[in-house]
């Protein structure tokens, strides 16, 4: 589904972000991307909506590859995407209902069933109570779970989320991540840049770490080198 094949990344003033990252993200995988700051992991994540595209290698999401893309094509395969930040980026002088209605409203979407979605997405968030508030009357984890709904407007195959809860405090961490769990368990794809290795230990989804632009752990390739049970030391 999103693949990258010897990507790397430099920045004619900050050099080389990414270095030479190969990796595959399957259909409905989460995937966690950990490592210090400055590791690369947001401009991994760029690549993934095309923000940013590879100075070498390809990155391929679906059939878009970073390659030949026109920004026709990056349009299109972004209306399949949902995207959350960790500033939230809400429309201050909107309510939530309208901030979500405005990404629907901005794609094309029929007037008549925009509110009937926005009213969907807020019950899936849990915050069908706060369609008429403002973002400064809500919590950082209310403000986030609205982004999240805006992002889910389009029924992404992928959710890209980085650091969604690096502003948020414990109890609104745990709300967030686990509604990013019930969107991941509905059968999205969810690719998670975070710091927050609570975590990453509390479950069993795949971790590729990041540093210095390289990949230097990836769960998934360490679990397939273990051998069969049967087969370990005791």
């Amino acid at each position: 589904m999103i693949r990258f094949t010897n990507v790397t990344k430099t920045y004619p003033r900050t050099g080389t972000a990414v270095a030479g990252v190969s990796l595959h993200v399957a259909k409905g995988e989460f995937v966690f991307f950990t490592g210090p700051s400055g590791a690369g992991k947001s401009t991994l994540l760029k690549m993934v909506y095309f923000e940013e595209r590879p100075s070498e290698g390809e990155v391929r999401v679906g059939g878009t590859s970073s390659k030949d893309a026109s920004r026709g094509d990056v349009a299109r395969l972004r209306r399949k995407l949902g995207i959350v930040f960790q500033d939230f980026r809400l429309l201050d002088d909107r309510t939530v209902a309208a901030n979500i209605a405005f990404a629907l409203e901005v794609i094309g979407a029929p007037t008549g069933s925009i509110t009937v979605k926005v009213g969907r997405l807020l019950e899936r968030v849990g915050l069908a109570s706060k369609a008429n508030a403002f973002p400064r009357e809500l919590s950082g984890g209310e403000q986030q779970r609205v982004a999240i709904a805006r992002a889910l407007v389009n029924d992404p195959f992928v959710l890209v989320a980085d650091e969604p809860t690096g502003n948020l405090d414990d109890r609104a961490t745990r709300g967030v991540f686990q509604l990013l769990r019930d969107i991941n368990a509905s059968g999205t794809a969810v690719m998670m840049a975070t710091h927050n290795l609570e975590l990453i230990r509390r479950c069993d989804y795949r971790t590729v770490e990041i540093n210095r632009g390289q990949v230097v752990f990836d769960s998934r390739e360490q679990s397939a080198e273990l051998p069969p049970a049967r087969g370990r030391a005791r």
